[in-house]
């Protein structure tokens, strides 16, 4: 029997990030992942922090659960982690989702691919830029957006400094064809910050002012973090 790491299921809320901004959803929070970003604002995901709080559900428990916290009152499913496409046993969650039409998003650093991506409606590979302090294999990547056919597939990269912007061009040129999104990063990671949303409004009106100076990056959206300026760092929204 399938079982899948479970680390939350909330919602619904809105996505507030990529492609799928301000979507109305449901989430479902998986445990694990591959690479170790310094800037990750779901560290618990992966450092052991909250390895006590790891359900091992099976793809209906997980339907039963979003049912009984949301009703009737969405039709989309984010899928989040850690690095959701590590587990290969989300295919049947997948399938499940689909016996109700119920729509699917994911977000993913672009590093593993699973063949129950393809069924993903809004996917997006998200590669880590210089200061997540990860190195992101490109040709890996390649091989990733090679077997994801998929109409909803696009790419995001966070910003945070000088070397994510320019990480984030050789991205878009190297891609062309796929939408390309970049989002402001918050590097304010702190239980409670002062005058969060204003700070991180003049990080977003900073990059909204290079991009528009920038010749090389017409075809883009540039995108704040929806669900920080509303509630900060709180978690489970």
């Amino acid at each position: 029997m399938v079982k899948i790491p479970v680390l939350e299921i909330f919602g619904p809320t809105i996505q507030g990030e990529g492609r799928v901004i301000g979507r109305k959803t449901m989430f479902v929070r998986t445990a694990g992942c591959d690479f170790r970003c310094s800037w990750c604002d779901s560290k618990f995901t992966w450092d052991g922090s909250a390895k006590d709080d790891i359900r091992l559900m099976t793809p209906e428990a997980i339907y039963d659960e979003l049912k009984a916290i949301g009703g009737d009152q969405f039709n989309h499913v984010t899928i989040s982690g850690g690095n959701p496409a590590l587990i290969k046993g989300i295919q049947a969650l997948i399938d499940l989702f689909k016996t109700y039409n119920i729509q699917t998003a994911l977000e993913t650093q672009g590093s593993k691919f699973q063949p129950w991506m393809r069924q993903i409606d809004d996917l997006t590979l998200s590669p880590k830029p210089p200061s997540s302090g990860m190195q992101q294999n490109l040709e890996i990547l390649d091989t990733v957006i090679d077997q994801c056919v998929s109409t909803t597939l696009n790419l995001k990269v966070v910003i945070f400094n000088d070397d994510d912007y320019h990480f984030a061009q050789t991205i878009h040129h190297r891609y062309p064809h796929l939408p390309f999104y970049l989002q402001v990063g918050n590097p304010y990671l702190e239980d409670d910050v002062v005058h969060h949303t204003d700070k991180l409004l003049v990080r977003y009106e900073q990059l909204i002012d290079r991009v528009m100076s920038d010749a090389t990056m017409n075809n883009v959206f540039v995108l704040p973090q929806l669900h920080t300026l509303l509630w900060s760092n709180k978690k489970g929204v």
